[in-house]
């Protein structure tokens, strides 16, 4: 007998998870693992979308049918052999026919298999009630500093046995700032940005410290979910800090490539207000010349540092400098050491 179940994280760790929806529902968004085998493809669903519509869901089905009937010993196969063995778990939006033909079919065929019960709407409500309200798994420690310091770099060097590490920026495809689409792009929908960030925090172990860089609400287009913004806000606070001449530096070797010019132009013509325009006109000067080193130094000081964290109403727990890294990770392990003990 065909089995619903209700969602729940243990299922994802041990079926084989299938998504008969179509490739554009998958792409937009879909449970972490799981593999698509679409039942009707894109333009086949809006097609029996408007026959339901205009003729009813007999008609409807009878489309479906004529549409899909030859396909099912092949999704079978695909199923199976992605499977190996496991019980299989189908799911489509709403736990409704998509799913509950693609599983009678399996189950016909003698293999096992469930159907996720209220199909990706229950998955997509439990990853809505996972961030609202947010119970981090351990203790967030949240890594502060100016533009160009290098946090990011930080967050990449630490021992991941010790630490979970979660980079916002990199599972959101953007680094948060007015330049931070350069040689990235943010082609993921936020119900995919949620649903990696919720993989991320689900995968940490309970209790051990979850380290993330300091972000607005927002990175790029994409907004932290639910209340994560005002977890970070009350997490231990790490501010980094560098001398300006190293900040540049850095910020040269990861943007000074000639395939940037262009979105480095677009980019500061988009924070000409902010800048004034005799400022706009001397930044954009250098760049035209490639001038990076005068580029990146302007742009510090007349733009970041002068916007972001103008104002902080709180105090950081510790500081570091990230002048050498082996050293900052090694102060940071003492001081978040000190805070387990």
């Amino acid at each position: 007998m065909l089995i619903d179940v209700p969602f729940a994280e243990n299922l994802i760790d041990t079926h084989l998870v299938v998504d008969v929806r179509t490739p554009l529902e998958y792409r937009e968004d879909h449970i972490p693992g799981a593999i698509n085998v679409p039942l009707l493809d894109n333009e086949e669903r809006v097609e029996i979308g408007i026959l339901h519509k205009h003729s009813g869901p007999h008609a409807a089905r009878l489309r479906g049918l004529e549409l899909t009937a030859a396909r099912f010993p092949l999704i079978v196969s695909e199923i199976a052999a992605a499977a190996a063995g496991r019980r299989t778990l189908v799911y489509c939006w709403r736990g409704g026919l998509r799913s509950r033909t693609v599983a009678s079919i399996l189950e016909l065929t003698g293999f096992p298999v469930s159907r996720l019960q209220g199909g990706y709407k229950s998955y997509r409500s439990h990853v809505t009630s996972f961030f609202s309200p947010f119970h981090p798994p351990g203790p967030l420690v949240v890594i502060h500093g100016l533009t160009g310091v290098g946090k990011t770099s930080l967050l990449h060097r630490l021992d991941r046995e010790r630490y979970t590490v979660i980079d916002l920026e990199g599972i959101a495809r953007h680094r948060g700032s007015a330049f931070g689409d350069l040689g990235l792009s943010q082609d993921l929908s936020q119900k995919r940005f949620e649903s990696l960030l919720w993989d991320a925090f689900r995968h940490s172990p309970p209790g051990r410290q979850i380290i993330v860089e300091g972000e607005s609400r927002r990175i790029g287009r994409l907004s932290l979910p639910g209340d994560l913004y005002e977890a970070m806000q009350a997490g231990i606070k790490v501010w980094c800090a560098a001398s300006l001449e190293t900040r540049v530096d850095r910020l040269i070797e990861e943007y000074g490539r000639p395939g940037y010019k262009d979105g480095m132009a677009d980019a500061l013509l988009r924070i000409r207000k902010r800048l004034g325009g005799e400022k706009y006109d001397e930044i954009a000067g250098y760049l035209e010349r490639w001038e990076l080193r005068p580029f990146m130094t302007e742009l510090l000081v007349g733009y970041y540092d002068r916007v972001y964290y103008k104002t902080r109403e709180w105090r950081e727990d510790t500081a570091i400098s990230l002048e050498d890294y082996d050293t900052a990770i090694r102060e940071l392990d003492e001081f978040l050491g000190a805070r387990v003990g």
